[in-house]
């Protein structure tokens, strides 16, 4: 039986049947069978057209006809490991560096975004000779196990977080999550750094140096960890912290932070798999958006630079790079960097300088950002919009005052979409982020689009309980209406509840 004409709870009650149900679907009350896909739609078994607005991974749009011939015609032709010689694999790498800082010269090619991640964290190691790292909260670096360990958003449900591994966190206590006042009595009990997020940070937007007071977080937890007698291998961070929540660390950061882990011995590690290849518009690299003079020790690729494919590369120095040759076990991956990896990478870069996606994810990031705004003046339940380019995060609220996520109703949002064929999702710690990551063809109507039918179904929620509109703070109140906003929510749990009902 073909697998487009199986019915689709056949195949669901297969897939039940054959994987673990830790392999987790979208949608799981009622899955999306998808069987065909195009530019930035998706098609399911009885044809109807989604509009992808989270799938990174598909970066050039699903199914580009010059990535899919370029894989086809070199695998008409060879297709072998690294260790012959072949001009895809030059090609690529030198068209790479004429992307990077000069710094940045030599090149790994592996699979994935984990072992892109898992190499760099052994290259940072061999070359300093410590083994401690840093890193973000909520921070996601990969599934495997030397990665999870580095990985907030994993291991606080696993077995917790490893000696080596220095935090720089955000409190959990639900009563002081979202409150600067709260979080400096917290802060000085734990002795840990927040994530640098203006939003719901320590240190907002009305701070008037977010930059270098995140940074000094980071040098405290640097410093107290050496106290310890501990040494710092690599600090590891996405250029834009895409799992914690659409975060837009605040200009300068980065910088500041790479100056406090060098000094201590580290190297600067810049995460891309999520946000590079020229998602954010204004640069091809999202640790650009630091400034010219910004150059991590060590950059890592995956997802979207092989549209689909398995694909990912490591950039690094050569000081780094000689470190790891010196100790004569030689690197080796079967599948990195074989010819048809590299045509298909070429092809990718083909396709963003030959269609401009990126001066196109500007105009589009910027008219979808502009528009999205507009809603947030609208809708009390917006509480921030932030991104660049095609990368972007709206934070749904429960008030204003506490900021305190809109879980439930951000989920009631993504699945409404969903009824109307459109296709997102959310992340941050509250999963009440949500999260724009659409492929790079994503057009000005498609924006367009998506805000009607966002302002649609968000009046109709305001529509159903009316007293939502207290979800907004006067100028000079002096107390926040709660009683009428839990009377609101309470209301709009029950719709929750019921479409859940639905669903089962």
């Amino acid at each position: 039986m073909a697998a487009d004409s199986r019915a689709k709870a056949a195949t669901l009650n297969l897939r039940r049947r054959l994987l673990s149900s830790s392999c987790r679907l979208f949608f799981p009350e009622d899955p999306v069978k998808i069987i065909r896909s195009q530019g930035q739609y998706l098609y399911d078994e009885q044809g109807r057209e989604f509009l992808d607005c989270v799938n990174n991974v598909a970066h050039v749009g699903h199914c580009h006809p010059t990535v899919v011939q370029a894989a086809h015609e070199q695998n008409l032709v060879l297709n072998t490991n690294s260790r012959y010689l072949h001009d895809n694999i030059v090609d690529y790498a030198q068209r790479l560096s004429e992307t990077l800082p000069k710094e940045l010269s030599v090149f790994y090619f592996l699979n994935s975004g984990s072992e892109a991640n898992d190499l760099a964290l052994r290259l940072a190691r061999q070359y300093t000779e410590h083994q401690d790292v840093v890193v973000l909260d909520h921070a996601y670096h990969g599934h495997l196990s030397s990665l999870i360990d580095i990985s907030p958003y994993k291991f606080r449900d696993l077995d917790g977080q490893k000696e080596w591994v220095h935090v720089v966190c955000t409190p959990t206590s639900p009563q002081v999550s979202f409150h600067p006042q709260a979080w400096m009595t917290w802060q000085c009990l734990s002795l840990q750094a927040p994530l640098p997020d203006t939003y719901r940070g320590p240190y907002r937007e009305d701070h008037p140096n977010p930059a270098e007071a995140y940074a000094n977080e980071v040098k405290n937890v640097v410093n107290i960890a050496q106290e310890k007698g501990r040494k710092i291998a690599a600090f590891f961070a996405e250029s834009l912290p895409s799992v914690a929540g659409q975060i837009i660390p605040p200009a300068g950061y980065f910088s500041q932070v790479a100056e406090h882990i060098r000094r201590a011995g580290g190297l600067f590690v810049a995460d891309e798999i999520q946000v590079g290849f020229g998602r954010v518009g204004k640069h091809f690299w999202a640790f650009q958006l630091e400034g010219e003079s910004f150059v991590p020790d060590i950059v890592t690729m995956g997802k979207s630079i092989g549209n689909g494919h398995p694909v990912a590369c490591v950039v690094t120095t050569q000081a780094v790079s000689r470190a790891f040759e010196a100790t004569g076990i030689e690197y080796f991956n079967t599948f990195g960097g074989n010819p048809v990896s590299c045509a298909v990478g070429l092809a990718v870069l083909d396709v963003l300088e030959t269609e401009q996606l990126q001066a196109h994810a500007t105009n589009v990031g910027s008219f979808l950002m502009e528009h999205l705004s507009q809603q947030k003046a609208k809708h009390p339940i917006i509480g921030d919009v932030r991104g660049t380019g095609l990368f972007i995060g709206v934070d749904l609220i429960k008030d204003e005052t506490l900021r305190t996520p809109a879980t439930e109703e951000a989920e009631y949002l993504i699945s409404r979409l969903k009824e109307n064929y459109i296709l997102l999702s959310t992340d941050g710690p509250g999963r009440n982020v949500l999260k724009f990551k659409p492929p790079m063809c994503f057009s000005l109507d498609n924006a367009q689009h998506l805000v009607a039918k966002l302002d649609d179904i968000l009046t109709d929620m305001e529509e159903k309980v009316r007293s939502c509109k207290t979800l907004r703070i006067q100028p000079n109140s002096v107390k926040h209406p709660s009683g009428k906003r839990d009377l609101c929510l309470a209301h709009l749990h029950q719709e929750i509840h019921q479409l859940q009902l639905a669903f089962a």
